[in-house]
């Protein structure tokens, strides 16, 4: 497997040093457990067991409740799932005991069912034991990964939302990232980010974010159709997923692929907007990929001239970051050469990545 990074701020055990932007770690927040309410149980049932499960006995219910999760009867399958999914979101110490009592393999069971409420109460469940580290390898172990992207094609729209999430959780083991990526999940992300509320967007976007640090999952998603939604998103400064996209599209940018897509999505335009009005970190980030768009490829970077993106980059090198003011520097130098020959080519290789 062949793990690409581009270069400051540390994310999910990547390295990002080509940003150097101080809140670079805020454009992704990790999923957290299920954010779709309660169940329709009473608070004081829900307090019984929690209670429940602090007592001694809890090993004994913890078993009833697996016990439920196999039943022939769907509303017991319903009722053992919603318990497990309450105790794993609310008690962090009992997601290992959950997983350890059996409850993964039954509750990926419950992600296949026709039943939408039951495939969303499996999948919220899983999501929420894989917030427990020691519980990712068996998840994923137990063949998990091909459900939960089938939850992301036919769920709902809490469900798809929290198997982005759960795939993210699983993504966060290396050797998870190819196997999510064949199983058919970049498609069914991208399909979220592109007609998703604003939480699924932003939880596919976090979930492309980690598969795309490697180079067959950057490939697969240009050809899935990514350009599209990250330009769309980008352009639209209300969306609140400028940044998002913008460093999922970073990170895209290193194969030759993105490059081409990003041009005939009419990319070129939205960055050199970003560029003149966007934040400190968004300008970074667009006048990044600007240069590696640019770096060897005369056409773009007429492209990019013709934008009128030379005024705003002037202005970036007054009042940028120093990264900032060194790439826009760099980017002037490489816009303004002649349009003929290679001299250019190579000369970004120190501050690209």
């Amino acid at each position: 497997m062949e793990k690409e990074n581009s270069g400051s701020f540390e994310y999910m055990g990547r390295s990002f040093s080509e940003l150097s932007v101080n809140d670079d770690s805020s454009a992704f927040s990790d999923c957290n457990s299920d954010r779709s309410g309660e169940f329709q149980t009473a608070s004081s049932q829900n307090r019984r067991l929690l209670l429940a499960c602090a007592a001694e006995n809890s090993d004994d219910l913890l078993c009833q409740l697996v016990s439920g999760l196999e039943s022939c009867s769907i509303d017991e399958q319903k009722q053992a799932a919603m318990e497990i999914r309450l105790l794993a979101k609310n008690k962090p110490s009992d997601r290992f005991k959950i997983a350890k009592a059996g409850a993964i393999k039954p509750l990926i069971s419950l992600i296949l069912s026709s039943d939408s409420q039951l495939q969303e109460y499996g999948v919220t469940a899983i999501l929420n034991l894989s917030l427990c580290d020691e519980n990712k390898e068996l998840i994923a172990s137990s063949g998990a990964i091909k459900p939960l992207v089938r939850a992301l094609k036919t769920g709902t729209s809490t469900a798809k939302e929290n198997a982005a999430c759960a795939l993210l959780r699983l993504s966060q083991m290396e050797e998870n990232k190819v196997a999510i990526g064949r199983s058919g999940a970049i498609p069914m992300l991208i399909n979220l980010l592109a007609t998703g509320a604003f939480r699924g967007k932003k939880d596919a976007a976090t979930a492309l974010y980690s598969l795309c640090s490697v180079k067959e999952n950057k490939i697969r998603a240009v050809q899935a159709g990514i350009m599209k939604p990250l330009v769309e998103l980008m352009a639209d400064f209300g969306s609140n997923m400028v940044d998002k996209s913008a460093f999922v599209l970073s990170l895209l940018i290193t194969v030759p692929e993105a490059k081409t897509a990003v041009v005939e999505e009419a990319g070129i335009p939205v960055l050199v907007e970003i560029v003149e009005v966007g934040s400190q970190r968004q300008k970074e980030i667009a006048v990044s990929i600007l240069l590696q768009i640019c770096e060897d490829n005369l056409v773009f970077r007429a492209m990019v001239t013709r934008e009128g993106a030379i005024p705003p980059l002037v202005a970036l090198t007054q009042s940028g970051t120093n990264r900032a003011k060194q790439k826009a520097e760099t980017l002037i130098d490489l816009l303004r050469q002649p349009r003929s020959g290679n001299a250019a080519v190579g000369r970004t290789s120190d501050v690209s990545g």
